[in-house]
């Protein structure tokens, strides 16, 4: 995530790199503060409990971890008793459609309500680009 620590530094934001005692590796260059977790659960809470908003940029299984926690989390209720509230949850497509397609299914797996939405789709906001991210952050913030 060193891209994304870079622009926000580069545009003045104050960057906080959430690492863990389980792999070697240190917060890149960019981070400015850096909170140490013991295990991945652990950095995964502090993400969630630490975050204004919820980018999910293209990733591998620990971002698919980020994501589908936060996201239950929300769904069910229990992020605004975690942490205080909705907030936004931007992800990245066309990188994580096939993840959204395929939970966006749930509705059709209900064959007596064969058009109802899983109230979870709403959560999401699907994003293509950094400009799209930076204008929705904004116009939510108001």
């Amino acid at each position: 995530m060193e891209a994304s620590a870079r622009g926000a530094r580069e545009a003045g934001g104050h960057t906080i790199g959430v690492t863990c005692e389980v792999w070697t590796a240190k917060a890149n260059p960019w981070i400015i503060e850096e909170v140490r977790t013991k295990s991945f659960p652990e950095r995964i809470m502090t993400l969630i409990e630490r975050g204004d908003a919820y980018v999910v940029l293209p990733g591998g299984t620990g971002t698919l971890a980020e994501l589908a926690l936060v996201w239950e989390m929300m769904n069910k209720a229990s992020l605004s008793k975690t942490v205080g509230g909705s907030k936004p949850l931007l992800v990245m497509s066309p990188y994580w459609q096939p993840v959204i397609a395929c939970l966006e299914q749930e509705g059709q797996l209900n064959s007596a309500c064969p058009h109802w939405k899983s109230p979870a789709m709403e959560i999401v906001t699907l994003v293509t680009s950094p400009q799209q991210v930076v204008e929705h952050l904004n116009k939510n913030n108001r």
